[in-house]
This record gives C-alpha cells, structure tokens and sequence, in this order.
C-alpha cells in the first residue's frame, strides 16, 4: 500500500515548496499559527520532515511558548528528531529571506488540495489491494469503498462560528417565525399524541433510545412509528433490521396496518373482510417510502454508507436500527464489549447530526427490571452493556407492560406506558399507551389520564 512517507518518491501530489512557505511564515510570525493549524492537520504535509516540525509547532503552541527557529529545534533535540529534518540548517532555510506572504491562505490551500488528492489515492489504492486479495465479501468492500470515499468528499465542510443575527438570518421564516412557538417546524410525529405534545415529535439531527425487555414490544412501536412516518406522512425511512428478516417485518406491518391477527394470517384461516383489509394495506405500504435492510451483523460503516446513498436517490427523513447489541464495530479491536457499544453509539449520534435525521435506535435492557423488588419498570442504570448509550442519547424512552409480570390481573390487559427517562429539550415522565398484541401494534389509549408526570 502506498504511504505518505513515500508521497515524493512515488510521484504523489505534492508541493513541496508551498509546505515549506507555510511553515517559513509561521516560523516569521507565529500569530499565524492559529488559524493555518484550524485548516491543516500533520497529515497534510507530504513530506515527513515537514510533518515533524509541524507537530512541534502545534507543542509549542498548546504550551502557550513562541514558535521560532530556536524553540523549534529545542522541540526537535528534545524528540531526537533534529538531524532527520535535516538539521539546523534547513529549519533556517525555511523563512530565511522570506517576505511576508499576503496571500498566504491560497499557500494553505494548495497544500490541503494535494494531501486531499493523496488521500483519494491512498483510499483508492486499499480498496484496490482488498479487491486482490480477495479474502473479504465484495458487498462489504464495496461498502469501505463508498465509506472511505464519501468521508473525503466532507474533507472541506467547515462550520465557522456563528452570532445570532446569523443564525436568524440562516433560520426559515426570520425572527418572527422564530419567536413563535406555533409557526416553528416541530419535529416528526410519530402518531402517538401525548408523546408528540410531551417531545415535539422526533427531532432532526437527535438520537433516540427505545428501550426495553424481550417482548415489552420494542420491535412493534419502532414500526409504528416508522410505518405511520412512511405512509401517513409520506417521509423516507430506513429500517435496519439485524434481528427479523425482511418477510417477517413487512408480515408484522402489513397485520398492523390491516388490523388482522397474525396467528390467523400465518395459519391462513382468514374471512373475505381480513383478506381485503390485507389487500388494502400492502397496496399503500407499497406506495410508501420506505425501505429495510436485514442484513445481520451491520456495522456502522455499512449503514453510513447506505444511508449516504439513500439520501442522495432518495431523501431521508427518518432512522430505525433495531437493535444496538447486535451491531458490530467493524475491523476495529476493542478491548472489551462495553467500549464498541459506546463506540458504536457515539457513532450513531453522529450519523444522526451529520445526515441532518432523527435516529431511533433500539436497545436490550439488563436483567435488572425482573430482579427488581415491587416495580419492575426500568430505570437509566438498566441500560445494557454501556453507560454511554444515555450519555449519547436526546431521548431515552423505556416500554413497560405490567401484564407481563402479572398475567392474572385482567385491568393491566393491553395498557402500555412509554417511559421517558430522559430528554434534553422537554420534560420526563410517562406516557400510557394501548397495546394490541394480536396485532403487534400500539395506539393511543381512550382514556383521559394519558400522561403521568414524573415522580
């Protein structure tokens, strides 16, 4: 594979003389250092000399001393690193006789442009050598190609800072709009009114939790709610299966949608009604837009790279993995579990704020709720394998059904409550829910009582 540190010798893209500009002027006048060292990181120099001075440069100024030739080559002989800059003689050479450069930002330029165009050679030439070797599945090379690719494409995307006259300005609608509650744009409903008037529906850029037992019923409202999205709001969404297969995920939507009893629609004893109820609704969740992957095993380079190309064909407006322990880190080693789940979920946020979407994300709880005394609902500490996950999140939302644990009691038949643990923007507290578990589906409960605050 090719490295930087044979950039000049294999006849990379480099400018050898633009670094040395750079570094010479920095070396006149070290109050340049900050806003060159915001553009350009060690990497982009394609020589490794000039690498090493840079790296002391960004020594000295994290120590608040001056950068100039003395303090740089004291940094060197510290490192043992002076005589393989070639010396004394080349960081002398490096601003001797050197005018101040006006234009010193289209030197800063030319040499990001050239480790940018390394970086697309580098990236190009790894895929070619897995190609080669041929020891990895195509799908997932395919997948580290586009992943390495579109991460270059963002190399450039910088966000400056920003006063508040430009943040209105940037804002839809102006100040007025902004000022008024009833004419901002809220986010997603979900469908379920209490939680939609308790958190404003599913915010852009927000990851969001769902959390709960085995067979609370995670799986059923993640698809609610992005079934409700995909069809009655006709937003783009993206299911990313690692537990069910696809068959079994549009056999549980389309029972919910028509309200037929599964075990009758998997035994096939079914009247003229539920067959045209069947009819009806895998004929509008065929319209939808909306789209599942089942892939087990996913990793986070794997969904970033679909919903990158999915964005781009398609639009994008909502997430749902199901579920966070099943993902893997991918073909990076971690010590333990615990820090790949973090990994993973700090991943997610992420992706979450760079695609400009809401993220919901479901997560396996400990064993904890079932060994607790008295009340079994879950609490944050349940959270399994990282406490990071909470950390992470927006918005954490447990699902809890009394009946599970006490089947007897025919007053706790198909209540549910939603559980907000946390939410950074709004209010905590419980929110009941109906649960038809014929139909593996939620909704809203009749009743008046159907937010309890928080205790």
């Amino acid at each position: 594979m090719i490295t930087r540190d044979l950039a000049a010798e294999q006849g990379l893209p480099s400018n050898p003389e633009a670094e040395r500009f750079v570094l010479g002027s920095i070396l006149l006048d070290d109050s340049q250092f900050v806003e060159i060292a915001g553009d350009l990181r060690a990497e982009d120099f394609s020589l490794e000399k000039h690498r090493r001075i840079f790296l002391r440069m960004v020594d000295l100024h994290e120590r608040g001393e001056r950068i100039d030739r003395v303090t740089i080559a004291n940094e060197l002989m510290k490192q043992n690193q002076l005589e393989s800059v070639d010396g004394l003689g080349y960081l002398v050479s490096l601003d001797d006789g050197l005018p101040r450069i006006v234009n010193l930002e289209s030197y800063v330029r030319i040499v990001k442009d050239k480790a940018i165009l390394r970086e697309l050679i580098m990236a190009s030439q790894k895929t070619i050598n897995r190609c080669m070797l041929g020891t990895e599945d195509p799908a997932e090379i395919l997948a580290g190609a586009e992943e390495s690719l579109l991460r270059l494409g963002d190399t450039n995307a910088k966000n400056d800072l920003v006063n508040p006259r430009q943040i209105l300005d940037d804002f839809e609608g102006g100040a007025n709009t902004f000022l008024d509650p009833s004419k901002r744009v809220k986010g997603m409903s979900t469908g379920f009114v209490r939680f939609d008037e308790m958190t404003g529906g599913l915010h852009k850029g927000e990851l969001f939790i769902l959390a709960a037992r085995p067979s609370m019923g995670k799986t059923a409202l993640a698809l609610n709610m992005a079934q409700y999205a995909a069809t009655a709001l006709e937003k783009t969404v993206a299911v990313f299966s690692l537990e069910m297969s696809k068959e079994s995920l549009l056999t549980r939507m389309v029972c919910a949608e028509a309200m037929v009893d599964q075990q009758r629609f998997r035994a096939g004893y079914l009247n003229q009604d539920e067959r045209m109820g069947l009819s009806a609704a895998m004929s509008k969740l065929m319209r939808a837009p909306l789209f599942v992957d089942d892939t087990a095993g996913t990793n986070l380079m794997d969904i970033h790279a679909k919903l990158r190309r999915l964005k781009s064909q398609n639009g994008l407006d909502l997430v749902v993995v199901d579920y966070l322990q099943l993902m893997s880190g991918g073909g990076r080693r971690y010590e333990n579990r615990n820090q790949e789940v973090s990994a993973i979920s700090r991943g997610l946020k992420l992706l979450a704020k760079e695609l400009d979407v809401p993220m919901l994300v479901l997560s396996q709880l400990s064993r904890a709720p079932e060994t607790r005394q008295g009340d079994h609902r879950p609490q944050m500490s349940d959270l399994r394998e990282s406490g990071s996950i909470e950390q992470d999140a927006d918005l954490v939302a447990f699902i809890f059904r009394e009946e599970v644990y006490k089947p007897d009691r025919e007053d706790l038949k198909n209540r549910a409550e939603l559980i907000l643990a946390k939410q950074r923007n709004g209010p905590i507290g419980r929110v009941n829910l109906a649960f038809l578990k014929q139909f593996t589906k939620f909704a809203n409960p009749t009743g008046a009582d159907d937010v309890e605050p928080a205790e």
